[in-house]
């Protein structure tokens, strides 16, 4: 069971084989990833899991074992089958790089490949897509809020599972986090492995001060102790003193630091501060931990709480939030023509931007601020000189642009099934999510009330909206009516 290529929802093998056997195996389309709305309630999303998405991608092949359970089920037909034992991914991929900063409704990533293929690829690809860039984004909130002071990821345990905690260590670093207790993340990334002790360690000693001092001979290099397993500032904090006195000090071990996993974190952290710089250790370390997400690490800092570090478990691996990545088909080709596709709901938000589509983004050449973006058809040529955004909704809002330079988001990942990108490595992934979180004015970035950034639809691009509307409406009405007979 190693293979993932049947990781998909059962109805997108009983739609191809719709396809198939109505003829439509080898006709190309285009289907878009997009979200609709920026997760947290905030301004924006950084995109994730294209490493997966690559992976997948490349071993996607059906074998004998999920041929035959397949054919168990007695849904499929021999010929069907067949044909999915021989299937490979031919097509074109085409998708904004990890880290990205990106926003509602703009295609992060365009599959264009057989109606067969495409379709079979949807549910890996948003799962992949969804989580990443969930925890990408957590992590840029919280490490944002957090500004100089490092956060560590500690979310392994809290994970939707072995697979999922692995992965989101390695979002969390791109996204900002200093490094992960997951160890196999570390291995596996080459993402720094951090952490301290557990509760387990000083419940298990007699006391305190012994738990302290084993845990300090047999690693000396990282001696941080967990002061909160009884008593804070009466326990705590005075046997790891007592310790740093009697042993560390004489035999030239540093005293690295202590956490607090427990309790009122902004008092606790300002009488630790007190405590251990009266005896002397001005420059050990304090880590907070517990629970903490942007608004607590937010009212921390306001309350000057003392703090060198945080650790931060399930607000990064496990947040409690979504992101509702969908994946729609835009256009089909026929005869050498593509043709555009929509789907239309009462409920405009899911409304989808129909055709094979491109985004650019506008950066301001004196600050290199984003300004805005603009989703065009892929033939659509943009200005280089001015440009005029305006709301896809509210058409009056409209704001004027000079003096900037455009990019187009998208790159090309596969092209006629090979694999053209590069990934990076992902100290590189983390440098670049770094570098586009900083071309976001901070309106846009505060982690409440934020300013809505500017995405454009191109006039051409309304205009087709507006007309397959129309006539997608008009022509479904007219041929679900029912004639009765006289």
């Amino acid at each position: 069971m190693n293979n993932k290529s049947i990781m998909t929802d059962f109805y997108e093998l009983t739609m191809a084989q719709t396809y198939f056997d109505s003829g439509k195996k080898d006709e190309e389309v285009y289907f878009d990833i997009f979200f609709r709305n920026n997760p947290f309630n905030g301004g924006y999303t950084l995109s994730g899991g294209l490493d997966e998405i690559i992976n997948y991608v490349k071993n996607f092949k059906y074998g004998e074992e999920e041929i035959n359970y397949l054919r168990s089920l007695k849904i499929f037909n021999e010929k069907f089958l067949n044909y999915l034992s021989n299937l490979e991914f031919k097509g074109d991929i085409f998708a904004v790089p990890d880290g990205t900063v990106v926003f509602p409704n703009e295609p992060v990533i365009t599959v264009k490949a057989d109606a067969v293929t495409a379709q079979l690829l949807e549910t890996a690809l948003l799962a992949c897509f969804n989580h990443g860039s969930l925890v990408t984004t957590a992590a840029k909130r919280i490490t944002n809020e957090a500004g100089n002071i490092p956060v560590m990821e500690f979310g392994a345990r809290r994970a939707r599972g072995i697979d999922s905690s692995i992965e989101a260590s390695k979002d969390a670093y791109i996204g900002g986090c200093c490094g992960t207790s997951n160890t196999y993340a570390g291995m596996k990334y080459n993402i720094p492995v951090l952490g301290t002790m557990a509760h387990s360690l000083v419940t298990e000693s007699d006391n305190e001060y012994e738990a302290f001092k084993k845990y300090a001979m047999s690693n000396p290099d990282n001696c941080v102790f967990l002061v909160d397993t009884y008593d804070t500032l009466k326990s705590g904090i005075p046997n790891a003193i007592k310790l740093a006195d009697e042993y560390l000090k004489p035999n030239g071990i540093k005293f690295k630091g202590i956490r607090i996993d427990s309790g009122d974190l902004a008092y606790l952290s300002k009488e630790a501060r007190k405590m251990l710089d009266e005896a002397g250790y001005k420059d050990t370390n304090i880590c907070l931990s517990n629970g903490l997400n942007e608004y607590t690490i937010r009212d921390l800092k306001n309350q000057g709480a003392c703090i060198d570090s945080l650790g931060v478990g399930d607000n990064i691996s496990a947040a409690k939030e979504r992101l509702g990545g969908v994946y729609k088909l835009v256009a089909v080709k026929k005869d050498d023509k593509i043709i555009p596709k929509i789907k239309v709901s009462n409920d405009s938000i899911k409304t989808t931007n129909p055709g094979y589509k491109k985004t650019y983004r506008f950066y301001d050449k004196s600050t290199g601020y984003a300004l805005g973006d603009v989703i065009v058809l892929a033939e659509e040529k943009i200005s280089k000189n001015n440009y005029t955004l305006v709301h896809p909704v509210d058409t009056w809002k409209q704001k004027r642009l000079s003096n900037y330079h455009v990019r187009e988001l998208q790159v090309p990942i596969f092209k006629n099934g090979v694999l053209v990108y590069e990934d990076p490595s992902i100290q590189d992934k983390k440098k670049y999510c770094e570098n586009e979180f900083k071309t976001l004015y901070p309106e846009v970035t505060r982690i409440e009330k934020p300013h809505e950034y500017y995405v454009d639809l191109s006039e051409k691009l309304r205009k087709l909206k507006e007309e397959l509307i129309k006539m997608q409406t008009s022509k479904n009405i007219e041929n679900a009516k029912v004639k009765i007979k006289k």
